[in-house]
């Protein structure tokens, strides 16, 4: 029993990022039809409209950069350390495949450069993943999958043994090497993608078609809860699902267990955090190191950016600062 999961909401496979409601109001301004929640570009590859291609909100990224800093100082009085992952946006890393009439502005282009360096100047312990994809890309292998929002799995898992390197060169974990998760054998399914499934009509999906899905077998006892502490915490939305492996493959790179807690994008990192941190797992066992994972697109959407969470996602600034200082006293 390695892998410990602390969502209750385990589907057995991708789940949207759930970024709908407030859709329209976070639109580029590009020519969107109202009813489409998806840009389709060359070769059927498929890209959300919900995330600008055009628009970067500085201030907002600023104002989270400097929550995630005042986290990051109460965590330390815990002795907990804290490592930010921000997942790159898919429409600049397949720039050449967006449409002609929905270009990407320089300055989306340009963010996650942007974003690491200012993460890094703020004294925030970050992981650049745009190499490790752009590595990734080999043969058969893609960074992200055609039709859906997600990255593949073999994307999850060099992420993930670039972050058991940074954890091991920062931190020294407590205890003795073992308990690491077993990987199961790589196996195949053809499946609609997320993107075509759940936001195209039957006619356009058929026309895009399937996706081949490489992932692993996941081991019986990668879904159930151990009792064994854990030393790392994996906080972060579908992405870091079990399904795609980041989870498995950081315990198993670590040799250590990992525990993890997820929800669909639409909850947001801000309440998933706080449900980690306002748990009795918590209470009972403070981990060494928290890897908390954002997604570009929405990195500067704050704990109260209602048009964009749902109900049980969004938490006021002063809500937010209140329930974590009663996390972390």
């Amino acid at each position: 029993m390695n892998l410990q999961l602390k969502s209750a909401d385990r589907p057995p496979r991708l789940s949207i990022p759930g970024m709908i409601a407030g859709l329209l109001l976070s639109l580029s301004g590009a020519s969107v039809q109202a009813a489409s929640a998806v840009i389709t570009g060359d070769g059927g590859w498929l890209f959300p409209a919900w995330e600008s291609l055009s628009k970067v909100d500085n201030s907002g990224t600023a104002r989270n950069i400097a929550l995630v800093k005042t986290l990051q100082q109460q965590l330390q009085r815990e002795h907990i350390g804290l490592i930010v992952l921000v997942v790159p946006m898919k429409a600049p890393f397949y720039a050449q495949r967006l449409p002609a009439d929905q270009p990407l502005s320089a300055a989306v282009q340009q963010r996650y450069e942007h974003l690491q360096s200012d993460l890094t100047r703020a004294g925030l312990t970050t992981l650049d993943i745009k190499p490790i994809l752009l590595r990734t890309e080999v043969g058969k292998q893609t960074a992200f999958y055609r039709a859906d929002y997600h990255w593949t799995a073999w994307s999850a898992e060099n992420t993930a043994d670039a972050t058991a390197q940074l954890i091991t060169e920062r931190y020294r974990l407590q205890g003795q090497p073992g308990g690491g998760a077993a990987l199961g054998q790589w196996f195949e399914r053809r499946a609609f993608g997320d993107l075509a499934s759940n936001f195209l009509p039957a006619i356009k999906r058929k026309a895009i078609g399937r996706d081949i899905y490489t992932v692993r077998h996941q081991a019986e006892n990668d879904l159930l809860i151990d009792d064994a502490p854990a030393p790392v915490q994996v906080i972060g939305n579908s992405f870091v699902q079990p399904y795609l492996g980041f989870t498995q493959k950081l315990s198993n790179a670590l040799d250590r267990p990992v525990a993890l807690t997820w929800n669909p994008g639409d909850v947001g990192p801000w309440a998933t955090l706080l449900q980690y941190l306002e748990s009795a797992d918590f209470a009972q066992h403070k981990p060494q190191v928290i890897v908390w994972q954002f997604n570009e697109g929405q990195f500067h959407l704050g704990p109260d950016a209602a048009a964009n969470w749902n109900a049980k996602g969004v938490t006021s600034l002063s809500q937010w600062h209140q329930r974590i200082d009663k996390a972390l006293p």
